[in-house]
């Protein structure tokens, strides 16, 4: 992705790598996404950072408490978290935004390594379907697997409070399959349990 640019980002110098989590370390929210975005995070290297996707999440962030501000255009752009750190399940851009069994495979050990220097962690919200099962990947089985769906809420392995969410995608909002009211909620429902 960061090879081939697209043409209205066609002078900017594209970051391409493995994107990190970012956020408050000693917040008690842990926010797990997808992967980067091909033409944001993997272009600006922080994650949600510079995508529409990311306009939907920081803005919900910022109502809820969590964000100083409701947008994210570049790493360096005065975006500060306050409770909360956001990573992916995979932490570089996958071929058409779907990644191999290998590559979430060969990610799920940095989001376990991350939780477990984050001990204040008590609620993780799954941003979708492939982060739902990458938090019971990272935390532990178990049975029965609880199904994902958005405002599902369940208790994993470790103890901690899973919350599902509809992804902030174009196809959920657009949509509008996924609304500012729901994903809000999710946002505030996370802040009454941590």
């Amino acid at each position: 992705m960061a090879r081939e640019k697209r043409a209205s980002f066609r002078d900017e110098e594209y970051w391409g790598r493995p994107v990190p989590g970012f956020g408050d370390p000693e917040g008690s929210v842990y926010i797990l996404g997808l992967a980067p975005a091909a033409h944001g995070a993997n272009r600006t290297g922080r994650i949600f950072t510079g995508d529409r996707s990311g306009d939907w999440l920081f803005a919900s962030l910022h109502r809820t408490g969590f964000a100083n501000q409701p947008t994210s255009v570049r790493a360096d752009d005065g975006l500060e978290l306050t409770g909360a750190f956001i990573a992916a399940a995979v932490r570089c851009a996958p071929p058409a935004n779907k990644p191999l069994p290998s590559e979430r495979d060969n990610c799920l050990p940095y989001a376990v390594e991350e939780l477990a220097l984050m001990a204040s962690v008590k609620v993780i919200v799954a941003l979708g379907g492939i982060a739902w099962d990458a938090a019971f990947r990272i935390t532990g089985p178990v049975r029965p697997k609880p199904k994902f769906g958005h405002g599902a809420e369940t208790r994993l392995a470790d103890g901690r409070a899973l919350l599902g969410c509809f992804h902030p995608s174009q196809q959920n909002t657009f949509t509008g399959r996924l609304t500012e009211p729901m994903i809000d909620s999710v946002f505030a429902r996370a802040r009454e349990l941590a």
